[in-house]
């Protein structure tokens, strides 16, 4: 699924148009965004203690030294 958002100042001119192209494409929508402010507020986030915690998912080392290998 394909979604063609048009922003709202300008849906008076393109969503019309835009729609009528895509009218007979079934994997295109098209919507209308009218969103009025970001879903995450900057810098009024959750305290840190309830913040994820990012962990590094790379394989740790192994312990110890590796045997040395002499070319021969």
């Amino acid at each position: 699924m394909i979604y063609c958002v048009v922003p709202e100042p300008l849906a008076d001119e393109l969503y019309p148009k835009l729609s009528e192209y895509y009218k007979d494409d079934p994997n295109v929508t098209v919507i209308i965004d009218r969103r009025k402010s970001e879903r995450r507020a900057h810098g009024d986030g959750p305290a840190p203690e309830s913040r994820r915690e990012v962990r590094d998912r790379r394989r740790p080392r192994a312990a110890g030294d590796f045997p040395r290998i002499d070319p021969e």
